[in-house]
């Protein structure tokens, strides 16, 4: 397996980054993109329409690693690819996008890591390799993330433990163990822990660490296969490989095996519009992917 390296930039600081959003966030562009036409003030009911329609619109997908393209987390790239080229990404370019965009509306937003355990072995230990977002709402801290694939939020989240919170898919809370918060998602009656995390801010510099190492590492899952995800206000879409579930909001799941490099192309196009690349070994992921070798 090929290993591609990604240049690292300089550390930049919290208020760079804020001038950075200000001088150059192209919000007519990035609100047209999502469908927003609502007021661009700092306010909850903005942030609460904001993080509702940025997964139905901006998927989650992986195909640039897929590709051994690189995954660039500087704005200019950030708004090329998931605002005018009608892409998505993974959490540390959909939430660094969502960061500038907040920042440049007036919010104070601190970028956080956190460590998944969605699906993960009890007792095995990840590494901070998800990427989150504390923002201050008139001086409530209130979590939002975009960029969790399949089981994306889409509400923010007050940063209370111990509370159930209701969002416009699964009902999700947080609680506290050895000084870190555990997010947990109610999943047909029972809490599934999605990832812990602490309060120790993460500049840019931690995020393109992490993203080297997720297209990198040989036993990063975003080498292994295609995973997309997007979500609808009735339902979520998740693609691992070949094979589509559709999780119905309050509801069963649909499971659907994609048996023809043809048939995915579309799933990919039309079910989570992603504007795929023009890349000749696409087609190639795409038949190992529905018809993989021994």
């Amino acid at each position: 397996m090929n290993i591609i390296e990604v240049p690292l930039p300089e550390v930049a600081t919290a208020d760079a980054l804020l001038a950075d959003a200000v001088a150059t966030i192209n919000l007519d562009a990035y609100f047209e993109r999502i469908g927003y036409s609502g007021a661009r003030t700092p306010t909850l009911d903005t942030l609460t329409a904001i993080q509702f329609l940025h997964p139905q619109v901006i998927p989650f997908e992986n195909v640039n690693p897929l590709l051994r393209l690189p995954v660039r987390l500087d704005l200019a790239s950030l708004q090329e690819k998931l605002v005018y080229n009608g892409r998505g990404g993974y959490c540390f370019e959909q939430n660094t996008l969502l960061s500038h965009v907040l920042r440049a509306l007036g919010f104070s937003v601190k970028g956080l890591a956190a460590r998944v355990v969605w699906n993960v072995p009890e007792g095995e230990v990840k590494p901070r390799t998800h990427m989150l977002l504390l923002v201050d709402v008139a001086g409530e801290p209130y979590i939002a993330d975009v960029g969790f694939g399949g089981m994306t939020l889409t509400a923010p989240l007050r940063l209370e433990p111990n509370v159930e919170q209701p969002t416009p898919h699964e009902p999700f809370r947080l609680f506290l163990e050895n000084d870190e918060y555990v997010l947990q998602a109610n999943v047909r009656d029972e809490w599934k822990s999605v990832y812990r995390f602490s309060l120790q801010e993460q500049l840019l510099p931690d995020y393109e660490m992490a993203s080297w190492y997720l297209c990198s590492h040989p036993d990063s899952h975003f080498l292994k296969g295609i995973i997309a995800a997007r979500t609808m206000p009735d339902r979520r879409y998740a693609l691992r490989g070949n094979e589509l579930a559709v999780h119905a909001v309050g509801g069963e799941t649909e499971r659907t095996v994609i048996a023809d490099a043809d048939t995915l192309r579309q799933t990919l196009t039309d079910t989570f519009r992603i504007k795929l690349p023009d890349d000749p070994k696409l087609d190639a992921i795409l038949q190992q992917t529905v018809q993989p070798t021994m």
